[in-house]
């Protein structure tokens, strides 16, 4: 039987480790151990299963629907749900072909009177505005004339981050555990966890705070990545090793929130302030090898600890904070 590493795995799919281990969490997948190997591993059947897998996501069919059609052996499950995610592309397509011929009616308006006002391209013609309203995209009525912060809630809802933030963290002490190797957040992960109830972090310290981050980056010529995770630890605390003591300086964030696993939100965050008009990275020396000074912080992660709450019983909130400074 022919097996391989989760990190084998994660470079050959160009999966991240944490997603192969949500997909377990979640019943999708399943590693096993076998003798010789000092890590779990997938065999052929698992691999298989991944790549069935990444295919119906690049075809945006929700992990949700992904169980169920897992769950069924027939082909009345895998019917519904393509035909369901069928029905949504087609809406989309739809919209987005309303979309691209009034942009270009206003661009052939513009070439034809290029003295024109926004306000009377928008809201002159009745048809256009039929035709935005059919896109049902905010409630707003085009025809009257709206209070800003209405207007301001729509573009909210049209744009792809509406809960950016811009957050300066303090300077504070932290408590650092960093490993290289097979399952490096999960290694660094029980290490921490470990550290915090043995010194009973939460009761010296309840407004304690958790951040990660990898240390190497991942990289197809090297067989393994590192992580690092911070605790926020009292001023005067001693750390014993293998943990590090270390002051952060602090410094001023655009901060994303998620839902664990949707890393692929942090390039919507870095698009988002290289467009700023306001701001811009400010990344730090250490370069890629330090995810550039981006941090992860795991919400309620130190009072879930304190309290033994099970992996699964907070919705996994995370926060993605990204170093930048003003124009």
């Amino acid at each position: 039987m022919e097996v391989a590493t989760i990190s084998q795995v994660s470079r050959d799919f160009r999966v991240s480790t944490r997603m192969l281990r949500y997909y377990e969490q979640i019943g999708l997948l399943s590693s096993c151990r076998i003798d010789g190997y000092a890590y779990r591993v997938y065999d052929s059947h698992a691999v298989s299963r991944l790549q069935q897998i990444i295919i119906l996501r690049k075809l945006r069919i929700s992990l949700k629907q992904i169980s169920r059609i897992f769950a069924s052996p027939g082909a009345d499950i895998i019917l519904e749900v393509f035909t369901q995610s069928v029905s949504e592309i087609t809406d989309e397509v739809t919209a987005l072909s309303t979309m691209r011929s009034i942009l270009l009616s206003f661009i052939n308006g513009l070439k034809a009177e290029t003295k024109v006002s926004l306000e009377s391209m928008l809201f002159c013609d009745d048809v256009i505005l039929a035709a935005i309203d059919s896109l049902s995209l905010t409630k707003i009525n085009f025809k009257e004339a709206r209070s800003m912060d209405v207007l301001n809630k729509a573009s909210e809802t049209l744009s792809k981050l509406g809960n950016v933030r811009i957050v300066q963290l303090p300077p504070f002490y932290v408590a650092s555990y960093h490993f290289v190797g097979e399952n490096p957040e999960e290694t660094v992960g029980e290490e921490i966890s470990k550290f915090c109830k043995e010194i009973n972090l939460y009761e010296i310290k309840p407004d304690a705070r958790m951040f990660g981050f990898n240390n190497p980056n991942p990289r197809a010529d090297v067989p393994h990545y590192g992580y690092e995770d911070w605790v926020t630890i009292p001023d005067n605390l001693d750390v014993p090793a293998p943990f590090v003591k270390k002051h952060y300086k602090g410094g001023l964030y655009a901060v994303h929130s998620i839902k664990f696993p949707n890393f692929n939100e942090w390039e919507d965050l870095r698009n988002w302030v290289e467009n700023s008009e306001k701001y811009e990275p400010n990344y730090s020396k250490e370069g890629e090898e330090n995810m550039n000074g981006c941090l992860e912080e795991h919400l309620n992660w130190i009072y879930a600890n304190h309290l033994d709450w099970p992996e699964d019983f907070i919705d996994g909130d995370m926060d993605l904070f990204l170093p930048i400074k003003l124009k």
